[in-house]
């Protein structure tokens, strides 16, 4: 008797393999791009809820006062800075009295453009209402009548709608 078959796969087998894992990867890879933005979504929405539950209990240590550097805006740290240290109850860093705060670590950065910047609004913004005098970096929206922040979009200019996200690209 003489044995000369070769075991392996054929040529069409592996074209069979390889087809099926193509059209597997063709439906798995668009789920895992749609999740880490829904990620970025969800981690605004929180973070949103902690800043402004975080704003409202300054407010209400302070005399119902929010702070006044929230209010005047800015770049950077500037705006988050009587936040983010110990203040007495008229936002002051020293004298007696200096042990409310500090209510956030540091300058919230929106997950969805990483911006820090707070643009103060003139009437309390729609979502997806363009934000005036935003740039790049605006992160945040302030509307002082109604002690309120909101999220900037992907581009800073627009306010975030987080009741469905439809605008987080923008």
């Amino acid at each position: 008797m003489n044995r000369n078959r070769k075991s392996g796969f054929t040529l069409v087998e592996i074209l069979i393999v390889v087809i099926i894992l193509g059209i597997l990867a063709a439906i798995v890879i668009p789920q895992f791009t749609n999740a880490s933005q829904d990620a970025r979504k969800n981690s605004l929405t929180s973070q949103l809820q902690t800043v402004r539950s975080q704003l409202e209990l300054a407010k209400l240590q302070h005399r119902d006062q929010p702070s006044p550097a929230l209010i005047a805006g800015g770049t950077g740290n500037v705006p988050w800075a009587e936040l983010t240290t110990k203040t007495n109850d008229t936002y002051t860093t020293t004298g007696t009295g200096v042990n409310f705060g500090p209510y956030l670590n540091g300058a919230p950065a929106n997950p969805l453009n990483g911006g820090t910047d707070v643009v103060i609004a003139t009437a309390e913004p729609g979502f997806g209402s363009t934000i005036t005098g935003s740039t790049a970096t605006t992160g945040w929206v302030y509307f002082p009548g109604t002690y309120k922040i909101f999220a900037a979009t992907k581009s800073g200019g627009k306010v975030y709608n987080e009741a469905d996200g439809s605008n987080a690209d923008q």
